[in-house]
């Protein structure tokens, strides 16, 4: 079977090949995504030699400003052009020992190159040079997999993951993105091998959570995720919502399956990888609050500030960045709670001027997550809130551009209060600041200096305190 190889660059690269007596092959995730009709920006081409030196000659014959990044403890270089990242690679075949997933490689041909490769889908490869360019080789029937969506490892699949453990969070990951089944003996083989996950560095499997979390559904590699349990060893806190306990004939909503459907809700409407972290987490601290009362069934009181609070431990634990990202998520989950209590009958100026200053710039995230955690089969039900969620949505709107509180500032600073009534730093300070604040948030004064420094008067009076300048002369 013959490709077509419509990029320029491939007409360059076989003239090199050709001029050098060299035998290279584009390989893997470009091939497929060329026969799935799908985009890829990154070109792998396995040369049988040096993958350096034939980088360098391509780079010489693009001219202008090409750089060559050469990367020599792996035997690869990569340079751009265009919209496109080529890396080269000498044809290798490797070995493993028992403790490590780095492999011990030496020069091999085409066929030990295809046979090292994690799956039959990533194991094709389109010659570029002679006789074979443009011609398909697929040892392991690669493109019959691809037809019938199936992943499944060129070599036996015990061996293929026990090499390399991280091949399993990648076979989840290509079925969750390419919405493709993992074939029987290859999901059994992650399950048997699931413990090797260990020797793995968190970063690399967060990369991989990462991609599954940007799918359409991520809820497919999750389940994937328990279904070999890969998901108690790598997210224990996600695994321990799953479950139902039923006392007296009361059960509680399996809270693992109600996140998942979360989340796939959420990314219907999102592509914001951290949102969709926060709709994972959102009710993580359930397990850990969870309580059967005779009176009310079961409760989860608090659950939104203990999830909060487990937010860093598990960025920490996944290595993920404890920048803003992670105070952007934990935030997101403290908050889960509060626009579905002013979804009411009665929604107040003063709950929705609280909530907006606390959320700030996160409240339209914040109900974007609200609103995919509407998991009711009741059709009913989910238009009652979907509804009312529409009431505080515009009353969000109507408050914000009448008091300004998203990302609230104090109109009056504390620097202010004490040059007024000649105090220092302490707590009177501090009591009127909050009471200007409460005040705001709830209507009794406008979001503005002037009518903040006038309470400023009225509230350090009743506190039995008076200016000491004439900057409490306020008109």
């Amino acid at each position: 079977m013959n490709i077509c190889l419509n990029n320029p660059v491939f007409d360059l690269i076989s003239k090199i090949a050709a001029e050098n007596e060299t035998e290279l092959y584009v390989v893997g995730g470009y091939v497929r995504d060329m026969l799935m009709e799908r985009h890829s920006g990154d070109l792998d081409i396995v040369v049988v030699g040096s993958g350096i030196e034939f980088a360098k000659k391509l780079a010489a014959a693009l001219g202008g400003k090409t750089r060559v990044t050469v990367f020599k403890n792996f035997g690869t270089a990569m340079l751009r052009h265009k919209d496109l990242e080529i890396e080269f690679v000498g044809a290798r075949k490797e070995s493993y020992r028992k403790d490590s997933r780095k492999p011990f490689t030496e020069a091999g041909s085409l066929e030990d190159d295809q046979k090292r490769r994690d799956f039959t889908i990533n194991a094709l490869a389109v010659g570029l040079a002679g006789e074979n360019y443009g011609k398909l080789i697929d040892p392991f029937n690669g493109i019959g997999d691809i037809r019938n969506k199936i992943i499944r490892t060129p070599l036996d699949p015990k061996t293929t993951f026990s090499d390399d453990p991280l091949r399993m969070m990648r076979a989840i990951r290509f079925s969750t993105q390419l919405g493709f089944s993992i074939e029987g003996m290859t999901l059994q083989a992650i399950s048997q091998n699931r413990d090797r996950i260990d020797i793995v560095s968190m970063e690399r499997i967060s990369a991989e959570i990462n991609k599954i979390m940007m799918a359409d559904r991520p809820s497919t590699g999750l389940l994937l995720m328990d279904r070999t349990g890969l998901l108690d060893k790598i997210l224990p806190e996600i695994h321990a919502m799953k479950g139902v306990d039923v006392v007296n004939g009361r059960m509680h909503k399996d809270n693992f399956h109600h996140t998942l459907k979360v989340l796939d809700n959420l990314c219907k409407g999102s592509d914001n990888l951290w949102l969709r972290w926060a709709a994972l987490l959102h009710d993580v601290g359930k397990p850990l609050t969870k309580r059967y009362n005779e009176d009310t069934g079961w409760t989860f009181h608090g659950h939104d500030y203990v999830g909060a609070r487990m937010v860093p431990q598990i960025f920490s634990r996944l290595k993920l960045p404890l920048n803003e990202k992670m105070k952007y998520v934990r935030k997101i989950v403290q908050l889960h709670l509060r626009p579905i209590s002013l979804s009411g009958d009665e929604i107040t100026d003063s709950a929705v001027r609280r909530l907006l200053f606390e959320a700030g710039d996160l409240i339209d995230d914040l109900m974007q997550l609200c609103e995919a955690d509407i998991t009711s089969k009741n059709r009913e039900t989910v238009r009652r809130h979907m509804n009312n969620f529409s009431l505080v949505r515009e009353k969000l709107k109507i408050i914000e551009e009448k008091d300004a509180l998203r990302n609230f500032q104090p109109p009056v600073k504390g620097d202010e209060i004490m040059d007024t009534f000649g105090l220092g730093p302490g707590r009177e300070v501090g009591m009127i600041k909050k009471a200007i604040k409460e005040a705001i948030l709830d209507g009794i004064i406008g979001n503005n200096p002037e009518e903040a420094r006038r309470y400023m008067l009225s509230k350090a009076a009743e506190m039995g305190i008076t200016p000491q300048n004439k900057a409490g002369n306020f008109s």
